[in-house]
């Protein structure tokens, strides 16, 4: 039997069984992402080649980011106070119940009343789709946590490289079929599919025990949005907001890619075709997080990251600079390959300086604002692609000035955002290296050790810092001034482990009081 540990320190260890419990978990997981993905992007191919307007495609995919950003805080905050198969059961139910939602508007209302952007009929069918995909994203968060309580702390690069493969598998499977279900279904029938797969995964994660102790946050009455309790741990660990800071480079460019990268390949291929593409070059999720799943992230995962980004940057320039579906293709493929070697890097810092209790509230924090940067730069792109950009590269000047570089084509002003965009993230990425904060969070990194002393509770200040205590939990959590080379925190009372995808968390564990509810 696994040692059920007290409310203010880490898990000690996996419990028996625990591997076995934290796939059948990061597999429902799966699922429960395939469906909600699955009609999330069909909703985006449908919008598109009904409307062919970039605008309603940025708006709706920005909506989504913004609301992740808004949201993820208190997601953060439910993780902490609730025991985590409870979360993921209620993130199960509200997003079956909005898309049974979404369901009786298609049937109430007819297609075209639904196309019509002028209509509040269209943004709200968009509209509580985006919240049963956005709600679902709680599951992530408490996924990350059960990886705390089930996988040992040996392997946490390994199982963040595991869960990228996982979702890059998901997205492979949720490209194809949301392209080939609009293609040859229609909306309605899409509609049906994700309503059914929704029930199974469901029905599935009721059979799953997950062993867990009533986390201690909840003893306590806080608020729904611990942001005070957040900010208090961020400034525990000294370095801790610029990684959050670095993290938030990959997010920009993806909001000029969630804009764009649509429109652009349905102007290609059409779109069943193009939902295979997706699923095609999604293996790139699959090769990059298997890699980090084999290798690791080398000494310093923070400089793993920055060169990543400036890898993307580059891409990101390049991909489109002739209308080759090849070279496209290739480039999407490359860019997600890269995409959770960055968010495992991320996942494993945080993982090592952020003390247990509070990991919730961290990551629920750092969500928050690296998901608002890819809707800012797609409410800024959609528009000025559709209105400025696109109508001065099809125009005799634009191509006059930029036909060297771009070449000749249908979408040439999409490319130009495109490489406009990767120049940007080369640039950013490549002064992040000069910084104090990252020597600092380079040197916190080396020289942390894994922590269960200074947990407490962020709700009431307690370990993790208030203003006059902040400086004092920081160097104990990372054993050193920042900076210092040579510091050591003292030895853990016991280990910790967590694994995150886009955004982790904290739970404890306890056999005694039996696997899931309150």
């Amino acid at each position: 039997m696994a040692t059920v540990p007290s409310h203010d320190t880490a898990p000690a260890g996996a419990p028996d069984g625990g591997h076995r419990t934290f796939l059948a978990v990061l597999v429902n997981t799966a699922a429960a992402n395939v469906t909600t993905s699955f009609l999330w992007f069909a909703l985006t191919f449908w919008v598109y080649l009904e409307t062919r307007s970039v605008l309603a495609t940025g708006i709706v995919g920005g909506a989504y980011m913004l609301l992740l950003a808004v949201f993820a805080m208190v997601f953060g905050s439910l993780v902490d106070r609730h025991r985590k198969h409870r979360v993921m059961v209620f993130s199960g139910v509200v997003t079956l119940t909005a898309f049974l939602i979404a369901g009786a508007l298609w049937l109430a209302f007819p297609e075209s009343a639904l196309l019509d952007l002028g209509a509040p009929w269209f943004w709200l069918f968009a509209g509580i789709i985006l919240a049963g995909a956005v709600i679902e994203n709680l599951r992530n968060i408490a996924l990350s946590t059960t990886v705390t309580l089930l996988v040992p702390v040996e392997r946490h690069a390994n199982a963040n490289g595991l869960v990228g493969t996982v979702q890059g598998l998901a997205f492979v499977v949720t490209s194809v079929f949301s392209g080939l279900s609009v293609g040859f279904l229609g909306m309605g029938w899409t509609l049906v599919i994700a309503l059914v797969l929704t029930v199974v995964a469901l029905a599935h994660l009721l059979t799953i025990r997950i062993p867990e102790e009533r986390p201690a946050a909840s003893e306590t009455v806080g608020p729904v949005v611990d942001l005070r309790g957040a900010i208090r741990a961020v400034r525990a660990a000294p370095g801790l907001f610029a990684l959050i800071i670095f993290s938030t480079f990959n997010n920009l460019i993806g909001g000029v890619y969630m804009a764009l990268m649509d429109p652009y390949g349905l102007e290609m291929f059409d779109v069943q075709i193009w939902g295979v593409v997706l699923g095609v070059t999604a293996t790139g999720f699959i090769v990059g997080g298997g890699l980090v799943a084999r290798f690791g992230l080398g000494r310093n995962p923070i400089r793993t990251m920055l060169w990543l980004v400036i890898a993307m940057g580059v891409l990101g320039a390049v991909f489109t600079l002739r209308e080759w579906w090849w070279l496209y293709a290739l480039g999407i493929w490359v860019y997600m390959a890269l995409i959770p070697p960055v968010e495992a890097a991320e996942q494993t810092v945080i993982q090592k300086v952020v003390p247990f209790a509070t990991q919730g509230r961290v990551f629920g924090f750092a969500a928050a604002f690296e998901s608002a940067a890819a809707p800012i730069t797609s409410f800024l792109i959609a528009p000025l692609a559709e209105f400025l950009v696109i109508p001065y590269m099809r125009g005799a000047e634009g191509r006059a000035t930029w036909g060297w570089l771009l070449g000749d084509g249908e979408s040439r002003g999409i490319a130009l955002v495109f490489v406009v965009a990767g120049l940007f993230m080369v640039v950013a990425a490549s002064l992040a290296f000069l910084t104090r904060s990252y020597r600092t969070l380079s040197t916190q990194y080396r020289t942390a050790e894994v922590n269960a002393d200074v947990v407490g509770d962020a709700t009431t200040g307690d370990s993790v810092g208030d203003a006059t205590t902040g400086d004092a939990a920081a160097k104990t959590a990372v054993g050193a001034e920042p900076g210092s080379t040579t510091g050591r925190a003292p030895a853990a009372a016991s280990t910790q482990d967590a694994v995150g995808s886009s955004v982790s968390s904290t739970s404890l564990r306890d056999e005694k009081n039996g696997p899931s509810g309150e």
